[in-house]
């Protein structure tokens, strides 16, 4: 039988049935300390594809650092097939500075495919796509609502093959949202390679939400067992068959004041329906905010105060909205069996 070969990562070979941290140069900072990404590159002893999982692209969505964090610690990645490379920082900038952008104020995911001789967000997103994104055959990028706002655990998907969509089904999400590519995106840069990414949604900027961080954990070994990479006892199979949506659309505030909102996220609006009331401080005014088609609450802000065209709530269309909050209060039921507080069982 052949042997299987090691995998090179930033000059560094990884051996098969290791791990090793690798550090990918950035850059240094004006006061001449170097700047770097770090990738833990996890080399499985069999062959089977390639699947990278980034988080913090956008530096305060923090939730999806911390499913990296879980997710290496995981028992089934010592029988791991094929290989995972595992970002879960890749903007330390925005990270440390608890910052959405870099610190010349662009958002990474807008600068994509970058330039090697670009800005400095041109230069860390064309790093990660030449030397993460261009090695894997899928990708999953874990990303939460911006802060002062929620989202309900959800995929974000445009596939150019059949099966991605399968694997996106597979994950477990309450929601599978067919969308479009935004240009400048990881995702547009990705496709351009051939490689499609899996989007992951869910909680707030800046805080952890358990529920979002099992489903995270739980849906990556999902996908991963549906790529080969785990055995089928590494997860558990979602009992819950994931909403479809084609279609999304953000409430705004129509005037400022204080909002009262009367629906959560994973509750259902009917059309008409008052999902939540502005009223100015002094009690003078009420003005209703209508849902303008029936859906799902995907997203919402967390913040009473608003401006006059603030987001407010974020409503999938569905195809089965007589169902839909049931299936999600199953997904909960089901997350909820398992002890929170041991990271270290499988999921």
């Amino acid at each position: 039988m052949a042997v299987r070969s090691a995998f090179e990562m930033g000059g560094v070979d990884v051996a098969p049935g290791t791990r090793q941290t690798v550090q990918l140069p950035l850059g240094v900072l004006s006061n001449h300390t170097p700047m770097t990404l770090p990738v833990q590159v996890v080399h499985g002893r069999r062959e089977g594809p390639v699947l990278f999982v980034s988080a913090a692209v956008h530096g305060d969505e923090i939730i999806g650092v911390e499913i990296v964090r879980r997710l290496l610690r995981q028992p089934a990645l010592k029988q791991l097939r094929g290989t995972l490379i595992a970002v879960p920082i890749v903007n330390a900038f925005g990270f440390i500075n608890h910052s959405r952008y870099l610190p010349d104020r662009r958002d990474l995911n807008r600068c994509f495919p970058g330039s090697g001789d670009g800005s400095f967000a041109g230069r860390l997103a064309h790093l990660f796509l030449s030397e993460v994104v261009a090695r894997a055959d899928l990708g999953i990028d874990l990303h939460s609502a911006a802060i002062h706002r929620t989202n309900l655990p959800q995929i974000r998907v445009s596939p150019s093959k059949p099966e991605t969509m399968d694997l996106a089904l597979a994950f477990g999400a309450p929601v599978v949202i067919t969308s479009k590519l935004r240009e400048g995106s990881l995702r547009e840069a990705a496709k351009e390679k051939g490689v499609d990414v899996l989007l992951y949604e869910a909680g707030e900027g800046l805080r952890f939400d358990e529920m979002a961080i099992r489903t995270g954990v739980a849906g990556i070994l999902r996908i991963m067992h549906g790529l080969g990479m785990v055995a089928r006892r590494a997860i558990a199979p979602a009992r819950v068959t994931s909403i479809l949506s084609a279609k999304s659309s953000w409430l705004r505030a129509p005037e400022g004041g204080i909002l009262r909102a009367y629906k959560g996220i994973g509750a259902m609006a009917e059309k008409g329906e008052v999902v939540g009331v502005i009223s100015d401080p002094f009690g003078e005014t009420d003005i209703e905010i209508e849902a303008g088609e029936p859906g799902l609450v995907i997203g919402r802000t967390n913040l009473p105060i608003v401006n006059q065209g603030d987001a407010l709530f974020h409503i999938a269309r569905v195809r089965k909205p007589d169902t839909a909050e049931a299936r999600i209060g199953a997904l909960a039921e089901q997350l909820g069996e398992a002890a929170i507080f041991d990271e270290d069982e499988i999921i």
